[in-house]
């Protein structure tokens, strides 16, 4: 489900990939796990490697209609493995929240 890529401008970055019930699959890049209690939620962003864009496919924020964030809870499978789910909607809410306030920081410093 996950893998580890790597890119020389922005380091170690991880592609998590989706199938929906009709096989279209889709990859998101792990922008970010915030952790919230003892949970752990993923900020994912889309990932398209045949973007036509300067980055050539390689993450980037270059797309002009901007891009849609996802937050996912990350539980533990039966195998040990992570699994991706949709977060509450209180969940969602708290982690939105943690999200801006971080991101409020950032642009602060």
């Amino acid at each position: 489900m996950a893998d580890i890529e790597r890119d020389d401008n922005l380091g170690e970055f991880e592609i998590i990939e989706f199938e929906d019930e009709e096989g279209n699959k889709e990859q998101f890049i792990q922008e970010m796990i915030i952790e919230i209690g003892e949970k752990r939620f993923a900020i994912l962003v889309p990932f398209n490697e045949e973007e036509d864009c300067c980055c050539e496919g390689e993450p980037c924020d270059c797309d002009e209609e901007g891009t849609d964030a996802f937050i996912a809870r990350i539980d533990k499978g039966e195998d040990g493995e992570d699994i991706y789910v949709d977060p509450t909607d209180e969940e969602y809410e708290q982690v939105l929240q943690a999200y801006e306030e971080l991101l409020e920081e950032e642009t602060e410093a």
